[in-house]
């Protein structure tokens, strides 16, 4: 989304939150939502879909620090610009050139969908002497200098950062770019790219474009390190008398995992190398047990259960607890 659009744009009230809301709530907040309307959770359904797109846009911009205090400047005085070039003094005031690029779908196939509007427009304007070609000049005594490095943020989509993908952008007066998002990037890490910032005035070497990555939280998984992380629940007879599960993979199939008779919550069980993969390693998937205690008893299951109390041995799970807690 262009920064100019934000005036227009409530997103305090499209994740249902204060504008004096923490990062945390906020957190809870967008995580609520995304698991409501998140496309996996109703396929098929185009509204649903768009709303997803609506409040992934609204966490993206509130979930970052300097996102937040801009758009709370937009909307007090109506104007604002997120795109900066590297020069001191130098305010390039373009608009966030990877805002929506992944369109908050999903993952898969969908979070390598584009929707650049006019990505680079401005860039690499006038005075800069277009992206590419040198603006004429003079060479310093020093021999050609470089050009300017320019800065960006980009928002990324959980799975798109995971898997890692190329992206092809189209500027208005300028060649495509291809732009390489490497497997495993993380959430507020940098990326330089080499040779596409702006022009040397004297035909040296071009500048680079640092783009500065926000990851948007998955409604299952979260990231530890090169490790993937999901809450699994099993119901009291599984954790009880032990039974095979399926697991949920990020962009794959389930996987089946044995939970031992006697499994408490919060135990973890391990799929190995279903993690991050990057160059310098492969993770793991750590499935953390949760028993899902029912609700809803019918009157036949709780006697039954009754009865199960009563035969099980008198003891107090809290003993050692309590004991440990006196020291």
């Amino acid at each position: 989304m262009a920064s100019q659009d934000w005036f227009d744009k409530d997103f305090y009230s499209l994740l249902g939150v204060s504008k004096d809301v923490s990062e945390a709530q906020l957190k809870k907040a967008y995580r609520k939502l995304a698991r409501q309307y998140h496309p996996d959770s109703n396929p098929g359904n185009a509204a649903a879909e768009a709303k997803f797109k609506e409040i992934s846009e609204a966490y993206s911009v509130l979930s970052d620090a300097d996102s937040r205090r801009e758009y709370d400047q937009i909307r007090a005085m109506g104007s604002g610009a997120r795109f900066t070039a590297g020069g001191a003094g130098q305010t390039g005031g373009f608009e966030d050139v990877f805002g929506g690029m992944f369109g908050g779908q999903g993952a898969g196939a969908r979070a390598r969908q584009g929707n650049f509007d006019d990505i680079f427009s401005g860039m690499f304007g006038n005075q800069g002497g277009g992206f590419g070609t040198p603006s004429g000049g003079f060479r310093g005594f020093g021999g050609p200098s470089k050009g300017r490095d320019l800065t960006a943020s980009v928002t990324l989509e959980f799975t798109t950062a995971i898997h890692g993908d190329t992206v092809e952008l189209q500027g208005s007066a300028s060649r495509p770019l291809k732009v390489r998002i490497p497997a495993g990037v993380a959430d507020g890490q940098k990326i330089r790219l080499k040779g596409k910032g702006e022009p040397s005035p004297d035909g040296g070497e071009s500048g680079d474009l640092v783009l500065s990555v926000t990851v948007r939280p998955h409604p299952v998984f979260e990231r530890d390190g090169l490790n993937l992380r999901v809450d699994v629940p099993v119901t009291f007879v599984e954790a009880t008398l032990g039974a095979t599960i399926e697991v949920p993979t990020l962009g794959g199939p389930p996987v089946k995992l044995k939970v031992a008779p006697g499994t408490p919550s919060g135990r973890v069980l391990r799929v190995k190398s279903r993690g991050v993969v990057t160059e310098k390693g492969t993770g793991d998937l750590l499935a953390t047990v949760q028993v899902a205690v029912p609700s809803h008893l019918s009157t036949d299951a709780r006697e039954r259960l009754e009865a199960f109390a009563a035969a099980m041995p008198e003891e107090n799970p809290r003993t050692d607890l309590i004991a440990r807690a006196r020291g």
